[in-house]
C-alpha cells in the first residue's frame, strides 16, 4: 500500500517574493505539486520550478474553484505525491479557509503542517510606516472582512477596536466608513488605503474617514484599508508625503 504524502499549508506573504519565510521557500523548492491561490505571484512560483502547479485561486466577485473541490484535490494529490504544498496568500490561518482544508485532510488521515506567512495588514503597516498600535493612542487592532461566501449571510457589523484593518476593502470599506460616522466617530479619523501591498505596483492613498465614506477610485489589485488614530501622519511624513485626492466612486 502506497504511503500517503504530507501536505503543507504555506503562507506566501503579501506578495513580494522575499517576504516569504525561509521555511516556506525551502519547502516550495522541494515540493512535488503546488496548489496555489490567484494572488500568488509568478515570482513566488519561480521558487518551485520542479513542481507541478495547479491554480485553485479565489477572487472576490470572480469565478473560482469551489472549496470542496480544492479539498478533494489536496487529498488526491497526497495519494500521488510525497510533498504537497497548498500555497496561500498572506497567512494560511487568516481569511484563508484553512479550517475547511485542515478538517478534510485530517478526516482523510493525511499528515498536514501549517507554515505561517506575513499577513497583508502587517506588510501594509510597514509599507506606510504607520504602526497599528501606539502608546496612549491605540492598544487594540481588529482584522476583519465583510466579504462572504454565497451561502453565508453578509454581516454589517464593524468591530469595536482602536485600529481597524479591513481586508478586501473596496466598496465594503465605504460602507464601514459610513457606519463608523453614524456611530459618532470623527470625520477626520485617519485612513490609509493600500493596493497591491509589497508589490512593485503598490499604491498608497491617505485620506480621512469622511473622504472614505464618499467613495474610492477603482482598484486593479487587492485592497486593504486601515482606519484609526494611530495612522495619523507624523510631522516629518506630513511635510514630505504627497497627499492623494481619491476620485469618488459610490457603492
Amino acid at each position: 500500500m502506497r504511503t500517503l504524502g504530507k501536505v503543507y499549508l504555506i503562507g506566501a506573504g503579501p506578495g513580494a517574493q522575499d517576504l516569504m519565510t525561509l521555511r516556506g521557500a525551502r519547502l516550495l523548492a522541494a515540493a512535488d505539486v503546488v496548489l496555489h491561490d490567484a494572488l500568488v505571484t509568478e515570482d513566488m512560483l519561480a521558487l518551485c520550478p520542479q513542481a507541478k502547479k495547479i491554480a485553485v485561486g479565489k477572487r472576490c466577485g470572480q469565478r473560482s474553484t469551489a472549496q470542496h473541490f480544492i479539498n478533494k484535490q489536496l487529498i488526491d494529490c497526497a495519494h500521488k505525491y510525497a510533498l504537497v504544498v497548498r500555497l496561500k496568500g498572506g497567512d494560511p490561518m487568516l481569511f484563508g479557509r484553512a479550517d475547511e482544508e485542515l478538517s478534510a485532510l485530517e478526516a482523510a488521515g493525511i499528515d498536514v503542517e501549517v507554515v505561517p506567512g506575513i499577513t497583508t495588514a502587517l506588510a501594509a503597516a510597514a509599507a506606510s510606516k504607520q504602526p497599528l498600535t501606539k502608546r496612549g493612542v491605540a492598544r487594540s487592532v481588529a482584522f476583519f472582512t465583510s466579504a462572504t461566501a454565497p451561502e453565508e449571510a453578509a454581516s454589517s457589523g464593524v468591530p469595536d477596536s482602536d485600529t481597524l484593518v479591513q481586508y478586501m476593502g473596496g466598496r465594503e470599506a465605504i460602507a464601514t466608513a459610513q457606519a463608523l460616522l453614524a456611530q459618532g466617530r470623527s470625520p477626520a479619523l485617519p485612513v490609509i488605503v493600500l493596493e497591491n501591498v509589497s508589490r512593485p505596483e503598490q499604491r498608497e492613498l491617505r485620506m480621512c474617514l469622511a473622504d472614505l465614506a464618499r467613495g474610492l477610485d477603482a482598484a486593479h489589485g487587492p485592497v486593504l484599508v486601515m482606519i484609526g488614530e494611530s495612522l495619523r501622519a507624523r510631522p516629518q511624513q506630513q511635510s514630505s508625503a504627497t497627499q492623494h485626492a481619491p476620485q469618488r466612486r459610490h457603492a
